[in-house]
């Protein structure tokens, strides 16, 4: 059996995406209710787990506030698979609807192997509720495909 090579495990660059459906978005001026959302490259997968965590004093603790808008930020694209969003727009976004967040955050872990004991393992022993205490849908729930979504995987460009 033929194992892949270096060469080709690095040209296999190619992040899944799948449209999701955000009717509480709505651009009036479009009519546009839809969003792209991206898989996680592996570097950025860390990078939000980071973001994650907090230094209090000299021990890093978990600090979920605004997970889903956190993950929502780095993987909702364009169409030419570059994120809409930077960092400094995580906490306008977290001021938009959770029914909307939660959507998109189930398919974001998806499609990027998150699952629910890896968002409970980075928000254990925080003492807040993912989102920051908000009535949105559990770790457990929100990892679950959604039916407003799309099930079919389409190829990144």
């Amino acid at each position: 059996m033929a194992h892949l090579s270096r060469d080709a495990i690095l040209a296999a660059k190619s992040l899944r995406t799948e449209e999701v459906h955000v009717p509480e978005w709505r651009d009036p001026g479009t009519g546009a209710d839809t969003v792209l959302v991206r898989e996680l490259s592996g570097r950025e997968r860390d990078e939000w787990e980071a973001s994650l965590a907090v230094m209090r004093g000299k021990t890093m603790v978990p600090d979920v506030a605004n997970i889903r808008a956190k993950l929502a930020a780095r993987t909702i694209v364009g169409d030419d698979g570059e994120p809409v969003f930077t960092q400094q727009d995580v906490a306008a976004l977290g001021e938009l609807s959770a029914a909307a967040l939660d959507r998109v955050f189930d398919v974001a872990s998806r499609l990027s192997g998150l699952n629910p004991e890896d968002v409970e393992a980075m928000t254990k022993n925080s003492g807040a509720a993912p989102g920051g205490g908000s009535s949105s849908a559990s770790p457990a729930t929100s990892a679950a495909p959604s039916q407003n979504s799309s099930t079919a995987p389409a190829a990144a460009n």
